[in-house]
């Protein structure tokens, strides 16, 4: 069966191809497969590569390179004076993409924003659980049912959102991911047709580039879209060639196969880097890898139980191991390239014989735990089975018998959100618009419990700080409740801090116009490669 699936991989990459021959190709080795291609039920980076960053447009969108915002399908916005209302003009003409399976009939209007969003917030939309198990997980872990009042068109060019208190980062909110723009007209056809679940099968935007087709598990083809209100892309065809396997990727790239991939292994960036026919992009990562303990849970719903299995783990010989000289170990739950991380927060020290007496000081005894692997690389865990086997015969050491989990990557993020999930998992996050509160309410706030939250973490101290500080304008006072906050985190440890690391982005030398973004997408809008 193996060797079954792999024939019709490489069989389906080389039709792709072979339609493509007379035009400009850009095939990049993805990591994984999509859980989707509808960018409001998910959060993986995986799939908002093959969804949101490719087929879809956001009202407000991240410049290239950095966590500045700058205009997308709306050309302008205003703000109330009380911070409570954003209206937003839209641009006019912009069409959305035809594909076999829609025509539309009309251009973007303001229509389509409110009905974007209204299924997110709204629990009578037909829309709110269209996917089997899928829910808005990012609307709802950062508050947005609770945050916004009401989306209003005011007429076909215009849309206010009125929220219920101020929000500071509300706008770098909208240039995210999950509040891309889809086809009100599309949905609706869908629904009559009683095919809801297709928007998550066969998308259709505003982006730079039309869905073509999906094989699961081997490729995805688009291609450039010819009415992009920005100007059709310079290629014209991009493939996603998914490859799980990190040195694989590193070998077709270096035959030819591909022209970028992400996630290199650490011990074959070298080796890329002096490859002449190649270039390596290099950056710090806006990101953290963590254990997330299952607070629910006894006996992980003490915090000195926590803190004492931090203890036990030498978080150094994780890092060593998976980066090899690329990623340093983590204290906070932010990076230190932030605003507002607290430099003066020491990290738990490495003690197995100090954690072995807080275990059994907390009456903790043959404890037995599962420590679930992230079956893929991702920039922030490039390897997520050898952390754990380290972390596995550190336990050990203290008495501590680990199992170690894991399933494939769709099954891994529902799974693992699940308020009763048996055991602590491995997971990690990149910064999707470069504040604070995307970190600290997004992960651990109380609104992402069963969610986002992995750790299933509610505490009242922590959330009233970042509560605050989202309402509160001022920056530095908004720096001293982050600071704050973080000291909580630290003293309750929900979570084991992993690391930070580097992120690296090989690539042939022909490609041009690739720019590493801070959040850790990646996007082919402005790429070309030479013939």
């Amino acid at each position: 069966m193996k060797k079954i699936s792999v024939l019709l991989a490489v069989t389906a990459l080389t039709s792709v191809m072979a339609t493509s021959a007379w035009s400009k190709t850009l095939v990049y080795c993805s990591e994984g497969s999509p859980e989707g291609f509808d960018p409001g039920i998910y959060t993986a980076g995986t799939t908002f590569d093959a969804s949101s960053r490719t087929v879809y447009s956001r009202l407000v969108e991240f410049k290239h390179g950095s966590t500045e915002v700058e205009p997308g399908l709306a050309e302008s916005w205003t703000v109330s004076p009380d911070g409570k209302e954003y209206t937003f003009k839209l641009r006019k003409g912009v069409k959305f993409q035809t594909t076999d399976y829609f025509t539309p009939t009309r251009d973007l209007n303001a229509d389509d924003v409110v009905f974007s969003f209204n299924r997110q917030l709204k629990e009578d939309s037909p829309w709110a659980k269209y996917v089997a198990g899928g829910s808005y997980e990012y609307a709802a872990g950062m508050g947005f049912p609770t945050l916004i009042k009401s989306v209003d068109k005011v007429d076909d060019l215009t849309v206010k959102f009125v929220l219920n208190h101020p929000e500071a980062p509300f706008i770098a909110d909208l240039a995210m991911d999950f509040a891309s723009i889809l086809s009100k007209e599309y949905a609706d056809k869908l629904q009559a047709d009683g095919k809801l679940e297709q928007m998550n099968q066969q998308p259709l935007g505003t982006g730079p580039f039309t869905f073509v087709a999906y094989q699961p598990d081997a490729v995805i083809r688009y291609k450039a879209n010819e009415t992009y209100f920005k100007g059709k892309e310079k290629i014209d065809d991009l493939v996603f060639a998914i490859t799980p396997d990190a040195s694989v990727r590193a070998q077709k790239l270096k035959s030819g196969e591909c022209q970028i991939m992400p996630y290199p292994n650490a011990a074959d960036i070298k080796d890329l880097q002096t490859n002449k026919s190649l270039k390596v992009l290099e950056q710090p990562g806006l990101n953290v890898s963590y254990l997330a303990y299952n607070t629910l849970t006894p006996p992980f719903d003490k915090a000195e139980v926590r803190r004492a299995l931090n203890m036990a783990v030498d978080k150094r010989a994780i890092v060593d191991a998976v980066f090899q000289g690329s990623g340093s170990v983590a204290t906070n739950p932010i990076p230190p390239t932030m605003w507002s991380y607290n430099k003066d927060i020491k990290d738990d020290a490495f003690n197995p014989e100090e954690a072995k007496k807080m275990l059994e000081k907390a009456g903790v005894k043959d404890l037995s735990m599962k420590i679930w692997a992230m079956p893929v690389s991702r920039p922030y865990m490039l390897n997520a089975r050898r952390a754990a086997e380290l972390m596995q015969a550190d336990l050990a050491k203290i008495g501590v018998k680990v199992e170690i989990v894991t399933y494939d990557w769709a099954q891994y993020l529902k799974l693992s959100s699940a308020k009763d999930r048996d055991g602590a998992a491995i997971l990690g996050w990149t910064g999707d618009n470069g504040d604070p509160d995307n970190f600290l309410d997004t992960l651990l706030g109380c609104d992402a419990v069963g969610g986002n939250n992995r750790a299933q973490w509610c505490n009242k101290e922590f959330n009233d700080l970042v509560k605050k500080a989202k309402q509160t304008a001022d920056v530095k006072e908004r720096t001293k409740l982050y600071e704050q906050a973080q000291v909580v985190f630290k003293r309750e440890a929900p979570w084991m801090t992993i690391d930070h690391s580097e992120e690296f982005v090989p690539m042939s030398a022909k490609v041009s116009g690739y720019v590493q973004d801070p959040v850790g997408v990646h996007r082919f809008d402005g790429v070309d490669i030479a013939e």
